[in-house]
């Protein structure tokens, strides 16, 4: 197969996911540029808030946007020493009151790839609404969508915007999942991140420029699964679920998709196997987490055909290790966080879901062509909350 980044714009109903997938290590060394631009007024806002020890941050969106507050959660935690809490849209907008049961000083970090799902602008209402005192960071893709333009000069607001090309035409999103995460690792997690960006770009264009990595994910799709499950731990655990989504919506839900974390699997979940089912392990790279992602690795080598079982690992950019040198390497990315292992990590799962479509005769762009699932969510009526 041809390397992704060398492929042709083809009219099969591909062009935006390809291009979409190609474009993000460039997109993120933009990204950094308009963090390290943004930095004096970004530092403006969040200091004085990330400052107080009484401080909850909430991380919210929907869909894969919620997904990126997931994979963030537990590094911010770490980092900035606040109560950090992914909590999606869906949820708050449904319960307000018991996902802001505490009335406490509250930063809600809000991620939206164009805004204008109905969720995203009554999140921020809501929240206004319950709390005494909240803050919005409104990190988004759109400029021109609702989210951007009611923050866009509001007291307490902070938009950050992402490159226009992150604003993906595509069905399902990609490079707005990573270029939205990175920012919001870069302008929360500071200093700490600082010459990671270039790492995480590099690594995914060697995944991207390698024709052996299109060859190994076409042997796993060779097997026909019908069903594939995506495990991680921590961070790993919400790019887990992020790497599920993306099968379901680019192959229009005809392979099922899965996600656990690598102790939970065997508590019901890994019922769920058969003998056509493929199962990815993200693999941590701390040294005490990792053991569980290789023990359940092991596990389910032994249980399913083989070949059925892959490994996603750090390397120090030569080849895996031990019960992992038949994994999916991540090439000079041995020593960094799982957070932002996560970056190139999901480029493997993005370039699954895509092949996976177009073997089973999907169009990615539009994986549902009689509209029942919409790249913009349609069909949610908003109700009033009364006091």
């Amino acid at each position: 197969m041809t390397p992704l980044s060398a492929s042709p714009v083809v009219d099969d109903g591909a062009a935006h996911t390809v291009r979409e997938i190609a474009q993000q290590p460039a997109l993120w060394r933009e990204v950094d540029r308009i963090v390290a631009a943004s930095r004096q007024s970004l530092d403006a806002f969040l200091r004085p808030l990330t400052d107080r020890g009484d401080l909850r941050v909430v991380l919210t969106g929907a869909g894969t946007s919620a997904f990126a507050g997931q994979v963030l959660q537990t590094a911010l935690t770490r980092r900035l020493g606040r109560r950090v809490e992914a909590v999606a849209t869906t949820d708050l907008v449904a319960d307000p009151r018991g996902c802001l049961a505490e009335d406490v000083p509250t930063l809600l970090v809000s991620f939206a790839r164009s805004g204008d799902s109905p969720e995203s602008v009554a999140a921020t209402d809501l929240a206004d609404q319950v709390l005494s005192e909240v803050h919005h960071l409104v990190i988004t893709c759109n400029a021109e969508g609702s989210l951007a333009r009611g923050h866009a000069d509001r007291p307490g607001s902070y938009v950050l915007l992402m490159p226009a090309a992150a604003n993906d035409q595509g069905f399902a999103m990609t490079s707005s999942f990573t270029c939205m995460t990175l920012a919001a690792l870069l302008a929360l997690g500071g200093e700490a991140y600082e010459g990671v960006t270039e790492r995480l770009a590099c690594a995914a264009e060697r995944i991207l420029d390698d024709a052996n990595v299109e060859r190994t994910v076409g042997d796993l799709l060779a097997r026909a699964p019908e069903r594939i499950v995506y495990l991680g731990s921590g961070a790993l655990k919400g790019l887990a679920g992020e790497s599920a989504l993306k099968v379901l919506e680019l192959t229009g839900g005809t392979l099922v998709a899965g996600a656990e974390s690598s102790l939970g699997f065997r508590h019901g979940p890994k019922a769920v196997l058969n003998g056509r089912t493929v199962v990815v392990v993200y693999v941590s790279n701390d040294p005490y987490t990792r053991q569980y992602d290789r023990d359940i690795a092991a596990e389910l080598r032994g249980n399913l055909p083989a070949g059925s079982v892959v490994t996603v690992a750090a390397t120090g950019g030569g080849p895996l290790d031990g019960g992992l040198a038949d994994g999916w390497a991540l090439p000079g990315l041995d020593d960094v966080e799982d957070v932002a292992m996560a970056l190139p990590a999901v480029v493997y799962a993005q370039l699954v879901a895509l092949r996976a479509a177009l073997a089973g005769g999907i169009r990615p762009d539009q994986p549902f062509p009689s509209g029942e699932v919409n790249r913009v969510v349609q069909g949610v009526i908003l109700h009033t909350l009364h006091n």
